[in-house]
């Protein structure tokens, strides 16, 4: 048992308990996952190769469950997964080519940063009520927007107007009803552990 404890303590950071590792993998193949599984729930519009998906969701909600450092290598792992050829991303976006170098890579190259912002904000000493949460999604939002737009204006050539159109305006609608799906759902899971903690 003592030979095992050593390989333990050997193979992890000194600053990380083996508890806390096995619980952040679990939270990066959980959260991958559910990455996946967003973004199969995908609609395809005729004005624009961007589709509709509950990815977006997928991201802000992780961002507020997870610490920066995980949620980051969430993102990561999902990419990594979706490079190597398994099927991760938008049924639409795979179609039309290489997802991670088509016209809404950039939300993709960009959902990273989108969860640390998200996370960070969340996390950054403020009362995490539903408001908070909400305008951590938005910060998250607004990062995953501009990089799904910039990355459409710069390789297929398009003004700033007509980029807005393809990629901005169809979809703020819709985001602005996943960041209070977000909040909500983590608002009313923290408010469930505070119960708990209460009665215990």
């Amino acid at each position: 048992m003592s030979q095992v404890n050593s390989a333990v303590s050997q193979a992890n950071p000194h600053w990380l308990p083996a508890s806390t590792l096995g619980r952040a993998i679990m939270s990066v193949i959980a959260g991958s996952a559910l990455l996946a599984l967003s973004a199969h729930v995908s609609v395809p519009l005729l004005f624009t190769p961007v589709p509709f998906t509950l990815q977006p969701m997928a991201v802000l909600l992780l961002g507020l469950l997870l610490d920066p450092a995980v949620a980051f290598a969430t993102l990561v792992a999902y990419l990594l997964e979706g490079a190597a050829g398994l099927p991760v991303f938008a049924p639409v976006a795979a179609s039309s080519g290489f997802a991670l170098l088509g016209p809404s890579a950039g939300y993709l190259w960009a959902y990273p940063f989108a969860v640390v912002i998200v996370s960070k904000l969340y996390r950054s000493g403020h009362a995490r009520t539903f408001s908070w949460a909400a305008l951590s999604a938005v910060a998250g939002a607004m990062v995953y927007f501009t990089g799904g737009a910039a990355w459409f204006a710069v390789t297929l050539h398009q003004s700033i107007g007509i980029t807005l159109k393809m990629t901005v305006w169809p979809f703020v609608a819709g985001d602005a009803l996943k960041v209070v799906l977000a909040a909500g759902i983590v608002t009313g899971i923290h408010r469930l552990r505070n119960r708990k903690t209460a009665e215990a």
